[in-house]
């Protein structure tokens, strides 16, 4: 280590905080680490001795007591926490406080609740510590040779981490938006566009990682929906919807996650020959960030119905036990082949296939106008002034959703910061109106079929309820003011005038309140 100290301490060496620590030291940054586990310190550091990181003259070392890592690092101190959300988190802030200076920056990396991590950035602003909660995203790979990061927080700090947040970013090409890819051990990329970028003050990075990973659940479920509907009503095997995937990845679909999808379904399962995703159990996991998606829509009264439909879905797969009984017990159409739907929506088994794959880019838009809704909201409700092209424009390298079609949603934004909604972007209009009669016979076969196809199905009502200039809510309205006294605002009287009837006697009285 040098005299001068180290430039960079993380604290957290599982395998994401171990990645993000070589990635930094990769770029030449003298790195100094911490694990409460000391063992796992000392092996992460003796895997990577002096002269582990190429020619730009990065280091790695760590230190057992925390006391030790602090005074290592020069000031004003960077420490980056990749540590497990929660009590976890404060537990390691509170440890850190009495050993830091004023000027200090912690960088909170872990995937925080928003709200905890505004929390977090007020308490420490009030002892003289700037705090950044960052959003990291990109898993193993994405940490260790550029991630999507999504830093909110002190924005007087934010010059001071940001050369560290360019460096070991994912980076896209500068005309194209492309991710630049052929990073490895010793050798990062070099040039291009970082992935990274100040989001906004408070707990603005945290909320975006958080929409993020909402918008990550509607992406896997819908693709996961398309597979569904190719394997059982076009009866393709695992490996032929592995084909169809890798032909859609060449076009508008073009992403990571339909990428690894294809991967996936051309596996064989080692041990029995089957395809692999048939030896995978049907119950999904779940960490808590698409819930929380769902959950900030409802509070802020956004719909986002497709993110919490996808979430629903992963909690109807873990109660298998309850679909195993259920299956024996309800019946459902007969018929579960393209052959009994041939006349009613589709000629052949190939149109059906490109109707599906119309349809899942039709229902990823609207996912992602929802996302970007709440994004707005939220930026409107809590000040942070977020620039909604600048997001969708750092999500196009390193991240989970990075897709060929985040260049144009960063396009839109760029041509109308405030746009209301994606859908309104004419790109997004015209991909509507080409491919929603191919949307909704995919969903009507699916219906007729008996396949499960919420996400599909949340988004073409979501389209088909944003473009309804009268809703039946004029009804609700009324049933509302009729057993509670709600009141109403009318159609021919300003917004913001409310009125309620006399319910429910003969001669009914409308007053204004």
């Amino acid at each position: 280590m040098s005299e001068h100290g180290a430039d960079v301490g993380l604290i957290g060496l599982a395998v994401m905080g171990q990645n993000l620590a070589l990635n930094m030291a990769d770029h030449g940054f003298k790195v100094v680490v911490y694990n409460r586990t000391t063992q796992t310190m000392q092996d992460f550091v003796a895997a990577h001795p002096a002269g582990s990181f190429g020619e730009l003259g990065g280091s790695l070392e760590g230190y057992e007591e925390l006391e030790d890592f602090v005074s290592a690092i020069r000031r004003p101190r960077r420490i980056v926490l990749m540590v497990k959300a929660g009590a976890g988190t404060d537990a390691v802030i509170k440890a850190l406080m009495p050993l830091l200076d004023e000027g200090d920056i912690i960088v909170d990396g872990g995937n925080a609740r928003w709200d905890d991590t505004a929390r977090r950035e007020r308490e420490a602003h009030e002892e003289g510590i700037r705090f950044i909660g960052s959003g990291v995203s990109g898993g193993e790979e994405g940490a260790r040779f550029g991630p999507s990061l999504m830093p909110g927080g002190d924005k007087e700090a934010w010059p001071m981490l940001e050369p560290i947040w360019n460096a070991i970013a994912a980076k896209v090409d500068a005309k194209t938006g492309k991710p630049i890819e052929g990073a490895a051990p010793g050798k990062p990329v070099q040039g291009g566009v970082p992935c990274t970028a100040y989001i906004g003050p408070g707990a603005a990075g945290h909320f975006v990682k958080m929409v993020h990973n909402g918008i990550e659940y509607a992406d896997m479920q819908m693709i996961c929906e398309a597979y569904d509907l190719m394997r059982h009503l076009a009866q393709l095997q695992p490996s032929e919807c592995a084909e169809v995937f890798a032909r859609w990845n060449k076009g508008d679909l073009d992403s990571f996650l339909i990428e690894i999808t294809a991967d996936i379904l051309r596996q064989r399962d080692p041990s029995t020959g089957s395809p692999f995703v048939d030896v995978v159990l049907d119950a999904a996991g779940q960490k808590g960030t698409g819930k929380w998606t769902a959950v900030a829509a409802l509070d802020m009264g956004v719909p986002a119905a497709t993110i919490a439909e996808a979430v629903f879905a992963r909690a109807l797969s873990a109660d298998r036990d309850g679909r195993e009984t259920a299956s024996k017990m309800l019946s459902g159409p007969n018929g579960y082949a393209i052959g009994v739907l041939d006349d009613r929506f589709f000629e052949d088994r190939e149109r059906f296939i490109d109707a599906v794959g119309q349809a899942l880019y039709c229902a990823k838009i609207c996912s992602y106008a929802q996302g970007f809704a709440l994004m707005a909201a939220a930026s409107q409700e809590f000040g942070w002034d977020l620039d909604l092209g600048e997001i969708a424009s750092l999500w196009r390298g390193g991240c989970i959703i990075r897709a060929k079609f985040l260049q144009k949603i960063t396009d839109a934004y760029g041509k109308q910061r405030d746009l209301r909604n994606l859908l309104l972007d004419p790109y997004f209009t015209d991909v509507m109106q080409k491919h929603q009669e191919a949307w909704r016979n995919v969903i009507a076969a699916a219906a007729m079929a008996g396949v499960p196809a919420p996400a599909f199905a949340s988004a073409l009502t979501y389209f088909d309820g944003f473009r309804a200039s009268r809703l039946p809510a004029s009804l609700l309205q009324a049933q509302r003011d009729y057993f509670g006294a709600h009141t109403y605002e009318r159609v021919d009287a300003p917004r913001g005038k409310h009125f309620h009837v006399t319910w429910p006697a003969d001669e009914r009285v409308e007053v204004e309140v």
